[in-house]
């Protein structure tokens, strides 16, 4: 029903001088979207209120209300051409008025998990980029078309909004940081189990799809939530950090259009966060994430953990693994060169993994499930707090090459989580005694022995991934030399 709406608001988009890319294009239809959201609900509230004789407080003064500035309506319910601002006029009021005005709702809200919250969190961080009031006011119209009265709206517009942030992750590396295919997602999320209850934290969660896919995990099971059930996953179930400005406002609109009112997103580094510091009223029970690896963190960042590394996803794992409750369960996408790389941090992170938690699973999957991303990549699922006695290995093989247009799907995953159960053998599965990996390396690196045995050969991103780490490790340790010198 509003796939057309989208593709329209893409097309004013392209148009706009001020927006660029596909960043730019989910960006400003974020904010937009979100007041529209916004004032839905407010207008859904007060005809509740009404309806039982109460009255209802507007978070939105009047002057800056949806129906005001965006969208000013006759009696009869048609647009009213002459109090809608539009060109220089609209342009102004929305840098000038607006925006500080929904800025400030930071500095004046009593609790930082409420909406009024989420409102200023959101606006402090983002600028509108529309350069044309009548670009600007094209896009309005379309949007006011959009309604978020009822969950089959709500669904359809999560899914095509959805689809704009795997747009995003195409058209570059960036986009991608923020894009985990949700096939694999969905199976990550049906073998860690989440329950009513129990927390779920991502501590880079980007446009929150693991949040989102654990939501509607848990909202559509087996038996209709209580009402008390239904609150408690609305305020005290998921939980996410992320370091970047936009991923923050995308992943915090993803979780309000799945059906989450003022999402626990908070806009922070969580490598900043000294691993000494975390208490267990911090820590989580599942933790679901694909932390962004590649990247070399600086020294400060470093001295917040007990194995030094300047590789991010490696602090990151250990960050979760902090994170994590006694008997919680975690599932984390890595490169798969984390298995065997030979530098002391990666060898120390392996044995720290095997001794604190059960790695019980390991999914290798294969190239390109990731797209636009060259790197082969591998998911851990432990459960802290029993040391790793077995570990099970599962090669996901869909039968082809993936790729742009031919992406993972649910079914190429099917036979992964039913195996998964009981840690089932097949041509794609195997287990390993942790007593037979080597004790000084702890490499985790395997080949299927159900397949021949190819002559073995490291690929040139396993090597050079190697060679990164080493020379990492080197400067550190000329580092400290120095400084003792």
């Amino acid at each position: 029903m509003f796939e057309k709406t989208f593709k329209r608001i893409d097309d004013i988009l392209r148009e706009e001088a001020g927006c660029n890319t596909e960043l730019d294009y989910t960006e400003q239809t974020s904010w937009i979207l979100f007041l529209k959201y916004l004032d839905d609900m407010e207008v859904e509230r007060n005809e509740k209120a009404k309806l039982r004789g109460m009255s209802y407080q507007f978070i939105i003064a009047d002057q800056y209300r949806w129906a005001s500035w965006a969208e000013p309506k006759k009696p009869d319910g048609s647009f009213d051409h002459e109090n809608a601002l539009t060109g220089e006029d609209l342009i102004e009021f929305v840098n000038d008025n607006l925006f500080p005005y929904l800025k400030g709702f930071r500095e004046r809200a009593s609790i930082t998990d409420s909406i009024e919250y989420k409102i200023g969190a959101i606006f402090e961080e983002i600028k509108n980029k529309f350069k044309s009031g009548y670009s600007l006011r094209d896009a309005l119209e379309q949007i006011d078309q959009l309604r978020f009265r009822t969950q089959s709206e709500k669904h359809e517009l999560s899914a095509l909004y959805e689809e704009k942030i795997k747009n995003m992750g195409n058209a570059g590396r960036n986009g991608g940081e923020y894009y985990t295919p949700r096939p694999l997602i969905r199976a990550m999320v049906k073998v860690t189990k989440p329950n009513l209850g129990k927390t779920i934290y991502d501590g880079a969660c980007g446009s929150a799809g693991f949040l989102c896919e654990a939501h509607d995990y848990l909202r559509h099971g087996d038996k209709e939530l209580t009402t008390s059930e239904f609150k408690e996953l609305q305020e005290k179930t998921f939980y996410g950090k992320e370091k970047k400005s936009l991923a923050y406002i995308i992943g915090i609109m993803n979780m309000i259009l799945h059906g989450i009112d003022a999402p626990n997103i908070i806009h922070t580094n969580s490598l900043n966060e000294n691993l000494a510091d975390i208490q267990d009223r911090d820590r989580h029970d599942i933790i679901l994430a694909n932390p962004p690896f590649g990247g070399k963190e600086r020294n400060e960042i470093q001295q917040n953990f007990t194995i030094k590394t300047s590789e991010t996803a490696y602090l990151f794992l250990q960050h979760f693994i902090k994170m994590l409750k006694a008997g919680g369960r975690a599932a984390v996408v890595i490169k798969n060169t984390f298995l065997s790389n030979s530098d002391n941090a990666s060898q120390a992170l392996r044995k720290e993994l095997l001794e604190s938690c059960n790695l019980h699973t390991i999914l290798d999957c294969p190239a390109k499930t990731f797209l636009g991303a060259g790197v082969k990549t591998v998911v851990l699922f432990f459960e802290k707090g029993v040391p790793t006695s077995k570990i099970w290995y599962y090669q996901l093989d869909p039968g082809r090459s993936l790729g742009k247009n031919n992406p993972l799907k649910d079914a190429d995953l099917d036979e992964f989580v039913e195996l998964q159960k009981n840690f089932a053998d097949s041509d794609k599965s195997w287990k390993i005694d942790v007593d037979d990996v080597n004790k000084e390396t702890f490499d985790l690196s395997t080949k299927n022995p159900n397949v021949p045995e190819e002559a073995s050969q490291r690929s040139p991103e396993e090597i050079l991934d190697e060679i990164e780490n080493l020379d990492a490790e080197s400067i550190e340790i000329m580092s400290r030399i120095r400084e003792i010198v």
